[in-house]
């Protein structure tokens, strides 16, 4: 396989995630342009919310786990914790996702031959760890029909993002920030938020270590806190083969992440007792460059999502040097009471 250059967004991104933190030059130059952002994206919600476009309603409920923040912020984690706080209480729920790095139009069925290529990493992820039934399209609304039409025992429906998706109706929104908040508080391109902070939703979660006075201000509506904890690592060459972290302590370590926001892998990972040297990767990243070919270390720390497609690379599932460090989301029990309260009231089309 090719390997593949950066793109320019993947250059630019570093600028902008610097730039929508506060209220600079550049921001400022851009903050004009945010407010046609604003107002496209506004009028556009209106006229689903009206009736003048078209939303489907699936015969099923539908819970949407998403973000206002551009990039990564922790949903994936919270898509499983969700769909394993569902089944524990009695529903069969199935994923639908957009399937970042996809190839195809037509909604996909994962199956034990899929390829993060083919699906995307997050979906192939969210598969192994539930053992839900999955299926991607750009069309959420075509991928939920496609999902009951293979699975009809399904009963409710989470959808991995697709929060601006207007044209599938949903009977639950949970929107998921992080330590960063809503950043500089403005709209892209000026800042990075998709919508205002004021946007209605059901539930407000933020993945951070602490709930700041300034994060609760930022998410607004009663935020519950979410935790990533991850205590062991897994080699990637031998699953089943796995350690403490605390055992690696005091070997070379190299910890990469080609997530949304790589800081907050780094983060756990020296609460966790470690040192180590950064290998930030952009968010989604195919490792077909071999950005390990020259890393000079005993262990090179991965993500799980990073994991999925290093696993399906040749020369890099053979790689002894790679250990993935599995991470599992923390709420608080009256969250999940709230969230399954919700969806037994929810009615089927």
């Amino acid at each position: 396989m090719k390997a593949t250059s950066p793109s320019l967004g993947d250059k630019l991104a570093p600028v902008l995630t610097r730039a929508w933190q506060r209220r600079g030059a550049l921001a400022c130059a851009l903050w004009p342009v945010s407010l046609l952002f604003r107002a496209a994206s506004g009028g556009r919600a209106a006229l689903f919310r009206h009736g003048l476009l078209k939303s489907e309603r699936l015969p099923v409920p539908v819970v949407v786990v998403g973000n206002i923040f551009i990039g990564g912020t922790g949903k994936t984690p919270l898509t499983i914790w969700l769909a394993e706080t569902l089944r524990a209480a009695g529903f069969t729920p199935g994923v639908i996702s957009r399937g970042h790095g996809g190839d195809g139009t037509s909604p996909i069925a994962l199956d034990a031959d899929s390829t993060a290529r083919q699906v995307g990493d997050e979906p192939l992820l969210i598969a192994r760890r539930t053992g839900c039934p999955v299926v991607v399209g750009r069309s959420r609304a075509a991928a939920g029909r496609a999902l009951l039409a293979l699975h009809p025992g399904v009963d409710i429906i989470i959808s991995d993002d697709g929060l601006q998706h207007h044209a599938l109706r949903r009977d639950l929104e949970i929107i998921l920030f992080d330590a960063r908040g809503t950043g500089n508080g403005w709209l892209l391109p000026a800042g990075p938020l998709r919508e205002p902070p004021s946007r209605r939703r059901d539930f407000t979660i933020v993945n951070a270590p602490a709930l700041t006075p300034e994060l609760v201000a930022q998410a607004g509506a009663a935020p519950f806190r979410m935790q990533l904890a991850g205590g062991f690592a897994e080699q990637l060459a031998r699953p089943g083969a796995r350690v403490p972290l605390l055992e690696l302590a005091g070997k070379r370590l190299v910890a990469a992440a080609g997530i949304g926001n790589p800081a907050r892998f780094f983060t756990m990972l020296r609460a966790a007792g470690l040192a180590f040297a950064e290998l930030p990767l952009p968010d989604h990243h195919d490792f077909l460059d071999q950005p390990f070919a020259h890393v000079d270390a005993d262990v090179i720390l991965i993500t799980e999502k990073d994991a999925v497609k290093c696993g399906q690379i040749e020369n890099l599932k053979h790689d002894p040097r790679l250990w993935v460090v599995p991470v599992t989301a923390r709420l608080d029990a009256a969250l999940a009471e709230q969230i399954v309260e919700k969806c037994r009231g929810c009615s089927p089309a």
